[in-house]
């Protein structure tokens, strides 16, 4: 089947665009995971072990789905999560993804191994911002990045806690996926066959991690994994004093991305966070760990009223979306979800990607007799 942007109608679709136009190791960077991905595909899948249960002639011609998330309003109850790299999928990297966000009046999460710089991002949009933080071993850069995204207006820090070390991504290890890419003899006839992001790549800007490369040389100009980056550059050290140290030096919105479990959530609102992000990075870490979909409940039920709760992961449908929200989280985020539509097309992919989802959500609403999101609750499912 010929695939264009025009037919792509959902993440699926968008997902074999950009296999079809990235080279093999890169296209396998996104779409990989841990060890068996086992995780992996447990985060969607667990989305089909619920069932929704819809109320009728409510009333449904005007929606909305506009949610207030770590105080930002947000026009829809899902946002892009920061991931790294990005451009390395398309010459626009977080550029695309940046305007795209504005656009649909959602926020954009901007990783501390992104690719552009965070004054650019800064500049180029008004709508919320997330830079999502890295602890490294460098306490200067550490404090430098707070800095750098003070200034940049940023309006909210999101601290990553489930990296303290490399996930074994055997797909990498396979492909030989380095940031920036390796250059070898199948590395470089993957590039040859896939001669229009080749071109993007070897003569547009340098690629380069734009917060990380004054301080390391790592990712940028010395070829690494992502798994040897986590493991060698970031503090093993991190602890929960740490995370509260951070905390009252951003001075803003706070959010942990990456927990999982009700002990830690309680401990996010012991030291004042304002939201945690339940995630396990896409599969990409602990393969065997749990969905986030399938925690969202009994963390909602210990810490619902006192945090933000934010469904990470594995968000494939509108669907999707209204479950974690019926379930207890106050919005929901992901990555891949728009990454493959980068990867496929810069920004139109992207606003292709939020408005397919956008579209899901409004129509699922309307079928489930809700008129804002606010309205959907735990007797809305069944769990199989």
């Amino acid at each position: 089947m010929f695939r264009s942007l025009n037919n792509s109608h959902n993440v699926e679709d968008l997902r074999l665009l950009a296999k079809q136009r990235l080279p093999g190791p890169i296209f396998h960077y996104i779409d990989g995971a841990a060890e068996d991905e086992t995780t992996y595909r447990r985060n969607t899948a667990a989305y089909e072990d619920c069932d929704l249960v819809p109320n009728v002639l409510a009333g449904v011609q005007d929606i909305d789905m506009s949610v207030t998330v770590m105080g930002q309003k947000l026009a829809m109850p899902l946002f892009c999560s920061p991931t790294a790299l990005q451009r390395l999928f398309h010459h626009e990297g977080e550029r695309a993804v940046a305007r795209a966000a504005e656009k649909f009046g959602t926020m954009f999460g901007v990783s501390a191994l992104g690719s552009v710089k965070l004054a650019e991002i800064g500049e180029m949009i008004s709508t919320p911002k997330l830079f999502q933080f890295y602890f490294h071993k460098d306490r200067g850069l550490n404090a430098a990045m707070v800095e750098r995204a003070k200034a940049a207006n940023f309006d909210t820090l999101a601290l990553t806690v489930d990296t303290i070390t490399g996930g074994n991504r055997e797909r990498d290890l396979y492909t030989g996926f380095t940031s920036p890419p390796r250059l070898t003899l199948k590395s470089l006839f993957s590039f040859a066959t896939h001669p229009s992001w080749a071109l993007n790549y070897f003569f547009r800007e340098k690629f380069e991690l734009a917060e990380l490369k004054d301080y390391v040389e790592q990712g940028s100009n010395i070829a690494i994994s992502i798994g040897d980056y986590f493991g060698g550059m970031l503090d093993q050290s991190m602890n929960w004093d740490d995370a509260a140290a951070l905390k009252e030096s951003w001075g803003g919105p706070f959010c942990l991305k990456g927990i999982m479990s009700v002990a830690d959530a309680r401990k996010a609102v012991e030291i004042g966070a304002d939201a945690i992000m339940v995630s396990n990075h896409g599969g990409r870490q602990l393969d065997g760990s749990r969905s986030p979909f399938d925690q969202i409940a009994e963390i909602a039920d210990a810490v619902g009223n006192d945090i933000d709760i934010i469904c990470d992961g594995g968000i494939r449908r509108g669907s999707h979306v209204i479950k974690a929200l019926a379930a207890g989280a106050k919005a929901c985020s992901g990555g891949r979800m728009y990454l493959y539509a980068l990867a496929a097309a810069g920004q139109p992919g992207v606003e292709k990607a939020l408005g397919n989802l956008r579209s899901e959500i409004e129509r699922d609403m309307k079928l489930m007799g809700v008129t804002h999101v606010d309205q959907l609750n735990r007797d809305m499912l069944r769990y199989r």
